[in-house]
Order: structure tokens, then sequence, then C-alpha cells
């Protein structure tokens, strides 16, 4: 069954992040209030809701050699639109790639990934397999 995602998460400031994803990242921004807003992540939907003071406690974790943040959340996209995207970010003076890794490499499920943070704190990762085929292969 295929099915897009639909996440709901709390921001500090409504027009610091509708700026970053709209302007920075080039995505759409769908409906929408003074007070909450959805973004089209890649035909999924990320609702952002203004709500105050918040706190998550997230630890890190290690694949390979790499720490990674354990909350974070990003979109599976071809090379061609991977490397479109990753250039445009690494030009973009306002905005900071926090990592270039390639994991897991020479073994199933090897791919590429990039990171950066959202104006919320929050680490949004854009991975490319090189064999779309084993997304979800568990290997040898």
């Amino acid at each position: 069954m295929e099915a897009k995602f639909h996440l709901s998460l709390p921001c500090k400031d409504l027009n610091l992040t509708r700026s970053f994803y709209m302007d920075d990242l080039g995505l759409p921004i769908g409906r929408s209030t003074d007070s909450w807003m959805d973004v089209n992540l890649f035909g999924n939907q990320i609702t952002f809701i203004c709500n105050g003071r918040y706190n998550f406690d997230c630890r890190e974790y290690k694949l390979d050699k790499h720490i990674l943040p354990a909350f974070h959340f990003g979109v599976i996209i071809y090379q061609k639109d991977w490397d479109g995207l990753y250039n445009k970010m690494r030009k973009d003076p306002n905005l900071e790639v926090t990592m270039v890794v390639n994991f897991m490499q020479n073994k199933t499920g090897e791919h590429h990934s990039f990171f950066i943070k959202d104006p919320n704190g929050y680490t949004l990762e854009f991975k490319t397999f090189t064999d779309q085929n084993e997304i979800f292969n568990k290997g040898k």
C-alpha cells in the first residue's frame, strides 16, 4: 500500500518557519491560519502549530561512525533531485548543511544523506539510495 505521511509539530515562530520552508527550500505552503500551516514536503504533509514553549529531550545515536540526532525527519528522493537540492542548499549563505554522509557504503541500503536545521531546531534529512529497490530491503 502506498500512503503519504502527515506529521504535526510545534513551532516557535510561524513566519520564520514559513519563510524557511517556502523561500529557502522552495516548498509549497498549503492551508494555513495565524497559528498553524501545512507544508507540502514532496507530497507529504507537515503541519506546524504555534503553541508557545516546548522542549524535546532528544538523544543521539551512532550509525557507522556518525553521531545522528534521534529525532529527525525527511524524505527519500531520486539522485538527480538530491544533487540539485544539495547544491542549492550548500550555496545558500542563510542555510547550514550540518552533515553530508554516505551511509552503509558498499552494503545493502547504501544511501547518501545531508542534514539541515529549520528555524525551530528540527533536523531534516534528505536521502537518496544508491539502489531505490533497497529502501526497505533487509539485505543479505
